[in-house]
């Protein structure tokens, strides 16, 4: 454990991650202070239910989607290389919600995915007044209280924790506060025993990482042998993430009981968004993904 931050050393790509944000967190609070921050947050818009439009999706929602979708806006990976270096995000974020995607994933973690927090911020601003938006999420490596408030103060409603980079302690701490902020955490787990750390810090909605952050190695049967964990805990919603290529995956993970699945990579680089996007959201094996 890292005492100074509540972060676990994990022996991946995190730990790297996790120290060049370490850096660009200092600055940023410099830049920010927090009582900037919380003077933001009375100008900004009242939050979508995040875990609920999962269940519900948008008016936009195709007819027939067997899954809801959360796009994401992703430029580049630590593992991939960089798929859209010129993406933009509200563009892209306006297409996501044309296809009636129930959330938008923005990656804001500039040195390895080639974010920025002003993404979330444009792609807010783009929505504010569309009382039917998709709920939006802050993609980021967070495990200070500070990256809470600054999700929010740039217009997140939820926002991504992850079980392998934090104490169970310390995720407890973090979800508890984000909903005090008015959000919900997204909470990743990789494998069966992160599922019960999340589910006694008190995760409500489980995202499913199909890729083995070790070996970059993807396996859809991860979300399957998960959802057979938390099929029977009531109120859980279950994300299946990564590793979703074809609406067949979509299909796969929709019978092993995801609600939702989260997709970056495939929408980015597939072609036709808007089609693609209600491909997989329906789970049509028969549709080509960019067709």
């Amino acid at each position: 454990m890292n005492t100074a931050s509540g972060t676990r050393e994990t022996g991946t790509v995190l730990d790297r991650i996790v120290i060049v944000r370490r850096g660009r967190l200092a600055e940023d609070q410099l830049a920010r202070p927090e009582a900037d921050l919380s003077d933001c947050l009375a100008s900004i818009a009242a939050t979508r239910d995040f875990a609920a439009l999962l269940h519900s999706g948008t008016p936009g929602t195709p007819e027939g989607a067997r899954v809801r979708l959360i796009a994401e806006i992703k430029r580049a990976s630590p593992s991939k290389g960089v798929f859209d270096a010129d993406l933009d995000a509200v563009d892209q974020a306006r297409r996501y919600a044309s296809a009636g995607a129930a959330a938008i994933s923005i990656l804001t973690e500039p040195d390895f995915f080639r974010g920025s927090i002003e993404d979330l911020e444009a792609v807010s601003t783009a929505f504010s007044t569309d009382p039917d938006r998709p709920a939006l999420i802050r993609k980021e490596f967070i495990w200070d209280p500070y990256q809470l408030l600054e999700a929010r103060a740039f217009g997140a409603d939820a926002l991504l924790l992850i079980v392998m980079l934090l104490e169970p302690s310390v995720l407890s701490d973090l979800i508890a506060q984000t909903r005090d902020l008015g959000m919900e955490p997204l909470v990743e787990v990789h494998d069966e025993a992160e599922v019960r750390i999340a589910l006694d810090a008190g995760a409500r909605v489980l995202g499913v990482n199909n890729r083995d952050l070790r070996t970059f190695d993807e396996d859809l049967g991860t979300t399957e042998r998960i959802a057979a964990l938390v099929s029977a805990e009531d109120g859980v919603t279950l994300v299946a993430e990564s590793a979703i290529r074809t609406p067949a995956d979509a299909a796969r993970m929709a019978d092993a009981g995801a609600h939702a699945l989260l997709i970056g990579e495939a929408l980015v680089t597939g072609g036709d968004v808007e089609s693609s996007a209600r491909a997989f959201m329906r789970g049509d094996a028969s549709l080509e993904v960019g067709a």
